[in-house]
């Protein structure tokens, strides 16, 4: 009976092993996963961009110098005589001077027929009007090289501003081919109203 019991015994512990000891892998459970909710995408803000226009500084233009260089004083009245390259600056960017050279005197141009010459004034305080005279002189023939008088320029200019400096042209009626000249040149400036015709030139032959 103990043999056949001990024998009863170990087949159980034989047998046990072979029952129990595969052990079954737990079989996942599937959980319920709450789904998220869709986090909505907050589109970018796009801000205008505000295009401010700068203002434009504008440089005034720096006032002319004063007194005008190479200008000859007396009291509020400056004069000057051009050289030939500055009268030729000033008449191309002058259409009343531009227009007076371009007289015609027998086919000619007025100042190379007859002697001529020019003056620039300016005023301090402005002129309502201008009163210029000059002498107009040279040898007295071909043959005789002595310097006379030959006639006397007179022009009125129109009104000009304080400080702004115009052109005066003088134009005679004695040959070019003579060697004449324009000299001895005075200008008055007026304050008072005048009747007289603005602009104009007179030209007086000299007797001697």
């Amino acid at each position: 009976m103990i043999k056949r019991f001990l024998a009863m015994v170990l087949v159980a512990i034989l047998v046990t092993p072979a029952a129990y000891g595969a052990t079954k892998s737990p079989t996942p459970v599937a959980k319920a996963t709450a789904s998220k909710k869709a986090t909505p995408v907050k589109k970018p803000v796009v801000k205008k961009r505000v295009i401010v226009a700068k203002k434009k500084i504008v440089t005034p233009s720096p006032s002319p110098k004063w007194p005008p260089a190479g200008f000859k004083s007396n009291g509020e009245v400056f004069a000057k005589i051009p050289t030939a390259k500055e009268l030729v600056s000033t008449v191309s960017n002058n259409v009343s001077l531009t227009r007076q050279l371009a007289q015609l005197v027998d086919g000619v141009r007025i100042c190379e027929k007859f002697a001529c010459g020019a003056v620039q004034l300016a005023s301090a305080n402005g002129c309502t009007w201008w009163e210029i005279s000059a002498n107009v002189v040279g040898q007295t023939s071909a043959d005789d090289k002595t310097i006379r008088n030959f006639g006397l320029i007179q022009m009125l200019g129109a009104r000009t501003a304080p400080k702004q400096i115009t052109t005066i042209l003088l134009i005679s009626q004695e040959p070019l081919e003579l060697h004449h000249s324009v000299s001895g040149v005075s200008a008055n400036c007026h304050h008072d109203t005048t009747t007289l015709k603005l602009p104009s030139s007179t030209y007086t032959v000299v007797n001697n």
